[in-house]
C-alpha cells in the first residue's frame, strides 16, 4: 500500500464521519467510520522501517480535520479565531489518541492485535474533554445518535459513552471481518466469529431499544408550562435594548398563552440584562417587573435567564475568576444566572458552570490571569465567570415539585446535568441562545443533544431558545410543538415530571471510570515494555 492510498483512506474515514453526525447525517456510518484508519495503523504497525513512530498521527490528522471542519465550522460565526483553533486542535487531539494507541499496540502486540486498546484511549479522551477547562465534547461519538432516539434508549443505563463503545467495538470487529475476507486465506471460523460478534453487537442494542422506546410509559403527572421564544437579536438587539424592554418582550409572549392552569414560564438565557447584585436583588426594577407579574398569576413560576453580580465581604474568600473594583479594593464575581421566581419571599438561583471555553471561561485562570485580555466577546460579559460547586434545584412554593435549569452549554454535558436529577429534579429546563452561530447545523445540534439528557435521566424537558429552536421533548427523548428558527413564537404543553432515577443517573460516566483505569495501566505496560525491548538492544 503506497502512502497516497493511506492518505486517501483517511479522507474516506473524515468523510464517513462527517456524513453520520447530526444534524442531517446518518449514524449508521459511525459503525465503520474508524476502519480505514484501523487500516491505516495496521499497516504502519506491519512496515515500521518505512515509518516512523508517529506516523499514525500525521495520516488520521486528515481525517479528523475534515471531521472536525465540516461538522463544526459554524462556530466561525460567533468567534473566528475560536472556530478554527477548536477545529485545528481537536483533530490534533484525536489524532494523539490513535498515535498513543499505536505506540501501545507495537509495544505490546503483535501486527493486528490489540486493538482493543484504542476503545479504553478513546473513550479517556472524550472523559478529558467533558472535565478539563478547554471542554469540547461536541464530538464525543454517542452524540452521533442524538436524532435516532429509538437507537439508543439504553442511553438510560450507560449515558452517551455507551454509544461511543458501541461505535468503536463495531468498527473493531467489522474491521477484523474485512480484513480476513481481504487477505484470501480460508478462515471461515474466524471470519464467523467477527461476523457473528458484530451482528450481536449491531442488532442486539437495537432490538432492546426498540422494545424499550415502544413500551415505555410515563407516568401522569402533568405540569403546565409556557415556553418562550422572544427572537431577540444577540448581536444588534440584546445587549442595547432597555432590560425591562427586553423583560416585558417575553412577558407579553407569555400572556398570550397563560391562563389559570399554567404552572411555569420558561424564558431564555440573558432574557435580562440588568446589572443585577445578588445581595441587592430588591433594588432590580426587572425582578420587581417579573414580582408583580407572577403576584397577579397565583400559582405561576418564571424561570429566566440573566447576568448577575457578586460582591465579596471583607474576609470571605476570594475565587480565582473574580475581578477588582477599579476604584475600591474589593473585589467581586460575575455570573450566567438563571433565576426563579414566584409568590414566596426568597428568589432562587443558580449560575451556569459548565461555561464556554474562551467566551465565558479562559482556561486555569489561577495560572493564567493574563488571558482574560484576550477573552472573545459576543456582546455581553466577557471573561471568565463564576461557577456554583452544587447543582441547584428550584423548589415551588407551597407544594414539593422540584425542577431545575440547565444553561445552553450545560446540555452538553450527561452526568453533569445527571446531577440536577440527582438533587431532586423532577422536570429539567434547558434555557439557551443560540443566535450566535446563525441558521447552521450548530444550533440543531445543540438541540438534538438535549434528547440524549431526556433519555439518560427520564425526564421531560422544555427548551427556550431565545434565537434557536424551543420546543418540548418527553422522557423518550422525542420532540414536541418545535418553533422555527428565528422566529418570534410562543408554545405551551403539558409535561409529566418524573421522580424516578436511572441507573445512569445513579452511577454516572461508570464506562468511562472504568476505562480511565483500564488506559492508565495501558500506558504503564507500555512504557514498560519499551523500557525492556530498550534494555535487551543494550545487551
Amino acid at each position: 500500500m503506497k502512502k497516497v492510498h493511506l492518505l486517501l483512506l483517511s479522507l474516506f474515514s473524515g468523510l464517513l464521519l462527517t456524513f453520520s453526525w447530526p444534524a442531517g447525517g446518518f449514524p449508521g456510518l459511525l459503525f465503520i467510520g474508524f476502519i480505514p484508519l484501523l487500516f491505516i495503523e495496521d499497516h504502519i504497525h506491519k512496515h515500521p522501517k518505512d515509518f516512523h513512530l508517529f506516523s499514525p498521527l500525521f495520516y488520521s490528522y486528515p481525517a479528523f480535520l475534515i471531521w472536525n471542519g465540516l461538522t463544526t465550522w459554524w462556530v466561525w460565526n460567533s468567534t473566528p479565531v475560536g472556530g478554527v483553533a477548536a477545529i485545528v486542535v481537536n483533530a490534533f487531539l484525536m489524532s494523539l489518541v490513535v498515535s498513543l494507541f499505536h505506540i501501545s499496540k507495537r509495544a505490546v502486540f503483535a501486527p493486528g492485535k490489540g486493538h482493543f486498546i484504542l476503545v479504553f484511549y478513546w473513550i479517556t479522551f472524550e472523559l478529558l474533554h467533558l472535565n478539563w477547562e478547554l471542554n469540547w465534547p461536541w464530538l464525543n461519538l454517542g452524540n452521533g445518535f442524538s436524532n435516532y432516539v429509538k437507537w439508543i434508549q439504553w442511553y438510560e443505563f450507560t449515558g452517551a459513552f455507551g454509544g461511543t463503545l458501541w461505535v468503536l467495538v463495531v468498527n473493531i470487529l467489522l474491521y477484523h471481518l474485512i480484513r480476513i475476507s481481504l487477505s484470501g486465506k480460508m478462515q471461515v471460523r474466524t471470519a464467523a466469529v467477527f461476523g457473528s460478534g458484530a451482528f450481536i453487537m449491531l442488532a442486539g442494542p437495537l432490538l432492546f431499544s426498540y422494545i424499550q422506546y415502544h413500551t415505555y410509559q410515563e407516568e401522569e403527572n402533568p405540569v403546565n408550562v409556557v415556553v418562550v421564544q422572544p427572537n431577540v437579536d444577540p448581536y444588534h438587539e440584546q445587549f442595547i435594548l432597555p432590560p425591562a424592554e427586553v423583560v416585558e418582550r417575553n412577558l407579553g409572549l407569555a400572556e398570550e398563552l397563560v391562563d389559570e392552569q399554567t404552572e411555569l414560564i420558561v424564558s431564555p438565557e440573558s432574557a435580562i440584562q440588568e446589572e443585577i447584585w445578588e445581595g441587592q436583588l430588591h433594588y432590580s426594577g426587572t425582578l420587581r417587573l417579573l414580582k408583580k407579574y407572577v403576584t397577579e398569576h397565583p400559582g405561576l413560576g418564571i424561570i429566566i435567564g440573566a447576568s448577575t453580580r457578586k460582591e465579596y465581604l471583607s474576609g470571605e474568600g476570594v475565587s480565582p475568576t473574580a475581578r477588582k473594583f477599579v476604584d475600591a479594593n474589593r473585589y467581586y464575581d460575575r455570573y450566567n444566572t438563571a433565576f426563579y421566581i414566584d409568590t414566596a419571599e426568597i428568589t432562587q438561583w443558580t449560575h451556569k458552570s459548565k461555561l464556554t471555553p474562551g467566551v465565558e471561561r479562559m482556561p486555569y485562570p489561577q495560572y493564567f490571569k493574563f488571558l482574560e485580555d484576550y477573552a472573545i466577546d459576543l456582546g455581553g460579559t466577557i471573561g471568565s465567570l463564576g461557577t456554583d460547586i452544587q447543582r441547584k434545584v428550584f423548589t415551588r412554593s407551597g407544594d414539593s415539585l422540584k425542577f431545575a435549569a440547565a444553561i445552553c452549554y450545560e446540555s452538553v454535558f450527561g452526568q453533569f446535568f445527571s446531577g440536577f436529577v440527582r438533587n431532586g429534579a423532577m422536570l429539567m429546563f434547558v434555557v439557551t441562545n443560540d443566535g450566535w452561530w446563525g441558521d447552521t447545523p450548530g444550533h440543531r445540534q445543540h438541540l438534538s443533544f438535549s434528547r440524549l439528557r431526556a433519555i439518560e435521566c427520564r425526564r421531560s424537558i422544555g427548551r427556550s431558545a431565545n434565537t434557536g429552536i424551543s420546543c418540548f421533548i418527553n422522557q423518550r427523548g422525542d420532540v414536541s410543538m418545535a418553533t422555527k428558527y428565528w422566529v418570534t413564537a410562543v408554545i405551551r404543553k403539558d409535561i409529566n415530571a418524573n421522580d424516578k432515577i436511572t441507573f445512569y443517573t445513579r452511577y454516572g460516566d461508570f464506562i468511562a471510570r472504568i476505562s480511565l483505569f483500564i488506559a492508565g495501566i495501558m500506558v504503564l505496560y507500555t512504557i514498560a515494555a519499551a523500557l525492556m525491548h530498550r534494555k535487551k538492544l543494550k545487551k
